[in-house]
């Protein structure tokens, strides 16, 4: 039987597809059980989500029933652990005039420039610190 190329290009092609399913079917279930150690651990006063943006505090959790109580701003709700997840994280709001074109924050650079500038008056006084110890050592000598 000779050599086939095309028959190699299948084989590789067949092995790159199991590959990729294992790979997918072993990422689901380490985030299906992320997911069901998030469940698992719901205690009361522990801030959560639901799939539909409800934001809340766990109650109460039965997990027999698989449902739990969420406070929202003073009104209880009964929900099943399914619906919920982790809430949102919030990124921290900043003006734009609070920031230069690239972002960085503008007190912080008058603090860097502040801070350059006590340097620079400290250099400065260095070496008029050294002149007058030089100074007074010669005085000294004499």
């Amino acid at each position: 039987m000779p050599f086939d190329p095309s028959m190699l290009f299948m084989i590789v092609i067949l092995v790159f597809m199991i590959g990729m399913m294992w790979w997918q079917s072993k990422k689901a279930k380490k985030q299906q059980a992320k997911v069901n150690d998030f469940r698992e651990s719901l205690q009361t006063g522990t801030e959560v989500a639901t799939y539909s943006g409800l934001l809340g505090k766990i109650v109460s959790v039965d997990l027999e029933k698989e449902q739990a109580v969420i406070d929202s701003e003073g009104s209880l709700s009964r929900w099943r652990l399914q619906a919920l997840t982790e809430p949102p994280i919030v990124p921290a709001y900043v003006h734009d005039d609070e920031v230069d074109e690239y972002g960085n924050r503008l007190e912080d650079k008058a603090d860097d420039q502040s801070q350059q500038d006590e340097q620079d008056a400290d250099e400065a006084q260095k070496p008029i610190e050294a002149t007058a110890e030089q100074n007074a050592k010669d005085e000294q000598t004499k």
